[in-house]
């Protein structure tokens, strides 16, 4: 079983938001399984969390492990 992440990104708040985030994620993690609850403001990724946290600051947004 692939490790699993968990984030808060609190400055994701739209349709566009989670787009950015999963383009990011599936650039740097590809194939990695991703789920988005966008009005909790939630990410759940496979695969490393360092090279996740990094992919969701650089698209512009700011995760919080949880």
């Amino acid at each position: 079983m692939a490790d699993v992440s968990e984030f808060y990104v609190e400055d994701m708040t739209c349709g566009h938001c989670e787009r950015a985030v999963r383009e990011a994620l599936a650039e740097n993690l590809p194939g990695a399984a991703v789920t988005i609850d966008l009005p909790r403001h939630h990410v759940r990724v496979e695969g490393d969390a360092e090279k996740a946290q990094t992919a969701i600051r650089e698209a512009g947004y700011t995760p919080v492990a949880v």
